[in-house]
């Protein structure tokens, strides 16, 4: 199975299996979300993801956070089942390598 790497600060180390397990919780609650037409939750996860991805060296979830908020903004719910599938995707195919001194 091909992996994406992505690469952390050492400092950040101890932080990424909580991130990652959080955004396993996020599609979690995604998926319930869609399923009941609240865009509301939509917008403010992918909002919240959006935020943080980038700064623990995740760019590609503040990518899917922002499609995330919009689809949530719009009430787009294929927009939003689109993005949890490629979120699903990325975090089935995520591999972290550390970098740096911690």
């Amino acid at each position: 199975m091909e992996r994406i790497i992505v690469t952390v600060e050492a400092d950040l180390e101890d932080l990424i299996e909580g991130f990652i397990v959080n955004r396993q919780l996020d599609t979690e609650k995604l998926h319930q979300a869609i399923a009941e037409d609240d865009f509301e939750t939509i917008r403010i996860i992918g909002h919240t993801m959006k935020g943080i991805g980038s700064g623990y060296g995740f760019d590609f979830i503040s990518i899917l956070g922002a499609k995330i908020e919009n689809s949530g903004i719009q009430q787009n719910k294929m927009a939003a089942e689109m993005a949890l599938d490629m979120l699903n995707w990325y975090l089935g195919k995520i591999r972290t390598e550390i970098y740096g001194e911690g």
